[in-house]
């Protein structure tokens, strides 16, 4: 965007330059006003009933700071260099500041477009030579023993001398070599005026004593204050007896602006960075690469989610109190997965991100899978990540946080409460964007990355609130300030470039095709150059956000915008993966490979049938007598796993297991165990007198009811577990006699919804909302600084008209007549108050009906809700 687009034209009222914020923003056409709505969005939440009312909210102290939270690292600055500047200042005061002496022409040449942002969000008003920063975010901004500036700088010397007695204030400046005055506001003056100017203090500064120049040198980037004793060393003394240090309290001095700034060559900040740092590149692969190991962890990343959720079939760990997986079952689910306990953490969050997995609701409440897996689970590999990874793009809940402490000094769990960070989906889309700058194939360094972020937001999430800046002792060398560790943004787009990887949106640290699509850019897109500052040239809005814009609300448009570029994804992914086998080739040592992903069908049953031994590029399952007994609780037949192995292998079905199912099943059922509290039924009366003989039986609890019955003390599925543990092979039967035959698979939550993402801060508005938005803010403008004639009494400025109602209804009714328009107060059946312009129409029955300018429509009022009228000037409308 060029610089004049972000420079809005504010045209002065009548009587000259704004006298005020809302005067400016009065003076702003609607395509301006809507850069404003669109970039602070919490200005219209509600709309204003008038631009003062909107220059009053642009005003407050939340509204400000959540757009200097929003603005980039020199924007910000130049916003620090008007809070240290005169009120008002001058543009090329504000040059001075951010370019120094030396005008850095790189400054030079982006100042106009920092101070057009400041403008376009209402912090700056006022035209080149009056600029003013709103009050509040000078209060903000502004340097203060309390709340440091971040330029380094003190007051000026007119604030450090306010309470300081006038014959010091001579003595100082007798000292300094300026001419003794009759006030200490000339004093000052002129003190002040030396300070200022280049050659003067030069020389004054030539003469000081080195160890002076030294105490100036330490305090010139800041903080400005320090720490003297009663009796100062004669070079603290010679800087005291000049101004230029001047003391605040006792024992502390301080250094004034304006000696600051000479040491400084003119500079408010000690590092002006005018330009975004670039996003360096690393190394380059072929695209082709790229997308063949991203699409591999794609692959890898579908098998994790199911696995997890076939872990958790059978009804998964229990629900915290509060919330939350606790710790023993995330260490239990890490275990599983063969994987680090953080990383199973992320796995756990995007399988509950993407509605795949939520509590069951139930008295003792687990976790388990949704309906919504059954569903995903039948669609094409390519769409299952496709959707997980829009989920993952979305959500606002961090796996990164999980074991830190909140703020009550609890510890975060997964699929607990608090892990919510607003700022996540903004940092993932920019983290994501900043790759798909670089050139097809090219990964770039983590530290360019966050370098970039940090420039794009430099105080936002997590950084420290200021804190009082402590005070050098100015006898000995100041301690150098220690460095604080990354802020929430640097930390989740750390993680960003970690689970992209695992997640198969990159592929060796650079953006994949699909991950690309996912974006919204086109396949064939030209890279190859940095993201321009403002990203909507290139990128959809959507996806890749300004600085300082907030997240997009999830509006229709948008929805079927990303359920697009999920299916445009889809398709390039589609190719890249494995296709799925029906075949797996059996061994003789009881195991099967599977040489890549098998088919629905043929995983579900293999999965029954057999173990998972290993993992990586082929699957190893490894048949045992258990696992077959599971195929045959299943309801599977001897006959039917025999034909299924003979179906599905490309070799022969060796003897060995061939005999292990055929012996597994010939025992399989041949005891059967009911509920009466629980027994054991079986033919053949020396198998239960066996198990009777057998120690490990005992707790059980078993007797002879008759020859071919035992009873049990425990319950079914006790038993069942202890006569498998023993060797044997039971079945479960029903009230009835039959077999009960269990599957897999069948615990399932009732019908759930993804958590909703938590929006930061108010939507950005659509087009309609802000085209309706600035209608109304201008008709109820209108309303409120039209002329008019006084009709009952006086209303004081921004008041309500007050008029009898005799009086109103009269002046309504000759309107009717005259055609002529009329200012009326307004309360509605909330109680809400407002001023509107109407044009009425037709007076009866106790309403007016009327064109009401506000609205832009034909609207009826009730009379008695009306608190006053007064007619308008001449030509006013």
């Amino acid at each position: 965007m060029s610089t004049e687009e972000h420079t809005p034209t504010e045209a002065a009222p009548a009587g000259g330059a704004p006298r005020s914020l809302a005067e400016a923003l009065r003076g702003r056409d609607d395509r301006s006003l809507a850069v404003l709505l669109r970039a602070r969005p919490d200005l219209i939440t509600p709309v204003p009933t008038d631009l003062t009312q909107l220059a009053t909210r642009a005003g407050t102290r939340a509204s400000v700071v959540r757009a200097l939270e929003r603005l980039d690292r020199f924007a910000l600055q130049t916003a620090q260099a008007l809070a240290v500047a005169a009120d008002p200042a001058s543009y090329d005061e504000l040059a001075g500041l951010l370019a120094g002496d030396e005008a850095d022409p790189a400054v030079t040449v982006a100042l106009p477009h920092a101070l057009g942002t400041l403008r376009d969000q209402a912090l700056v008003w006022g035209a080149d030579d009056r600029l003013r920063l709103v009050r509040t975010a000078r209060e903000l901004l502004a340097p203060s023993p309390q709340h440091p500036s971040p330029t380094g700088l003190g007051p000026t010397v007119a604030e450090a001398t306010a309470g300081m007695s006038p014959g010091r204030v001579q003595e100082i400046v007798a000292e300094a070599g300026l001419a003794s005055t009759h006030d200490s506001v000339s004093a000052v003056t002129a003190l002040s005026g030396l300070f200022t100017d280049r050659r003067r203090m030069a020389a004054l500064l030539a003469s000081a004593p080195p160890e002076s120049l030294d105490v100036l040198t330490r305090l010139m980037w800041g903080p400005p204050y320090g720490q003297v004793t009663a009796s100062p060393a004669a070079h603290l003394r010679w800087l005291l007896d000049r101004g230029l240090l001047l003391p605040t309290a006792p024992g502390t001095v301080v250094l004034p602006r304006e000696v600051a700034l000479h040491l400084r060559a003119g500079r408010a900040h000690r590092e002006t960075r005018p330009a975004p740092p670039p996003v360096e590149a690393t190394a380059a692969h072929r695209p082709q690469v790229v997308d063949a190991t991203a699409a591999g962890q794609a692959y890898t990343a579908l098998a994790t989610v199911e696995d997890l959720l076939k872990d958790w079939d059978e009804g998964g760990p229990g629900v915290l109190r509060a919330g939350g997986l606790s710790v023993r079952d995330l260490k239990r689910t890490a275990v599983a997965l063969d994987m680090p306990e953080p990383v199973a953490a992320f796995w756990v969050e995007l399988a509950y991100a993407a509605g795949l997995l939520a509590s069951d609701g139930e008295a003792d409440e687990r976790y388990a899978a949704t309906p919504a897996y059954d569903e995903w689970l039948e669609l094409p590999a390519a769409e299952r990540w496709a959707r997980l990874a829009t989920a993952w793009l979305t959500a606002t809940r961090t796996a990164g946080v999980i074991g830190e402490r909140d703020a009550k000094d609890r510890t975060l769990s997964a699929l607990g409460p608090g892990l919510d960070r607003s700022a996540a989906p903004e940092v993932r889309h920019r983290v994501l964007a900043l790759l798909a700058g670089l050139p097809e194939g090219t990964s770039a360094t983590p530290d360019s990355l966050l370098a970039r972020l940090h420039w794009e937001r430099p105080t936002r999430g997590g950084q420290q609130p200021p804190q009082p800046q402590q005070q050098p002792t100015l006898s000995a060398h100041p301690a150098q300030p220690s460095r604080q560790g990354d802020d929430l943004r640097a930390r989740i787009a750390r993680w960003t470039l970690s689970e992209a990887e695992s997640l198969g949106v990159t592929g060796r640290g650079a953006l994949s095709s699909h991950g690309r699509a996912l974006l919204g850019f086109p396949h064939d897109a030209a890279a190859g150059a940095d993201l321009p500052e403002t990203p909507g040239d290139k990128l959809p809005a959507h996806h890749v956000l300004l600085p300082h814009h907030p997240a997009p609300a999830p509006s229709p448009d948008l929805v079927a915008e990303q359920a697009a570029a999920a299916s445009r994804a889809a398709r390039l992914l589609a190719p890249l993966l494995p296709e799925p086998l029906d075949h797996v080739l059996l061994q003789a040592d009881l195991t099967a490979v599977a040489p890549g992903p098998l088919k629905r069908p043929l995983a579900d049953t293999l999965g029954v049938l057999a173990d998972v031994e290993s993992k990586g590029g082929a699957t190893v399952y490894r048949f045992t007598p258990g696992s077959v007994r599971r195929a045959l609780d299943a309801g599977r037949a001897a006959s039917d796993l025999h034909d299924f192995l003979t179906a599905h292998s490309r070799t022969p079905v060796p003897q060995p297991l061939a005999y292990l199912i055929d012996d597994v099943a010939r025992r399989h059922g041949h005891l059967r165990i009911g509920a009466a509290s629980a027994y054991v039924r079986c033919d053949d009366d020396a198998m239960l007198n066996e198990i009777l003989a057998d120690k490990r039986s005992q707790g059980l609890g078993l007797r002879r009811l008759a020859p071919t019955v035992l009873a049990a003390q425990a319950d079914p599925a006790t038993l069942l577990d202890g006569l498998r543990a023993m060797g044997y092979a039971p079945a479960a039967e029903s009230a009835e006699g039959d077999v009960l035959i269990t599957r897999a698979h069948a615990r399932r939550t009732p019908p759930r919804t993804a958590p909703e993402p938590v929006p930061d801060g108010p939507p950005a508005p659509d087009d309609t909302l802000l085209g309706a938005a600035i209608r109304a803010i201008r008709a109820g403008d209108l309303a409120s600084t039209a002329p008019r004639k006084t009709t009952g009494d006086p209303a004081p400025s921004g008041a309500l008209p007050r008029t009898g109602s005799a009086e109103t209804l009269a002046t309504m009714q000759a309107a009717v007549l005259t055609g002529e328009a009329l200012w009326i107060g307004y309360v509605n059946a909330e109680g809400s108050a407002s001023q509107r312009v109407i044009a009425p129409v037709r007076v009866e029955g106790g309403f007016v009906t009327a064109y009401d300018h506000t609205a832009d429509e034909v609207r009826t009022f009730p009379l008695h809700r009306i608190t006053g009228v007064a007619e308008l000037v001449d030509d006013a409308t």
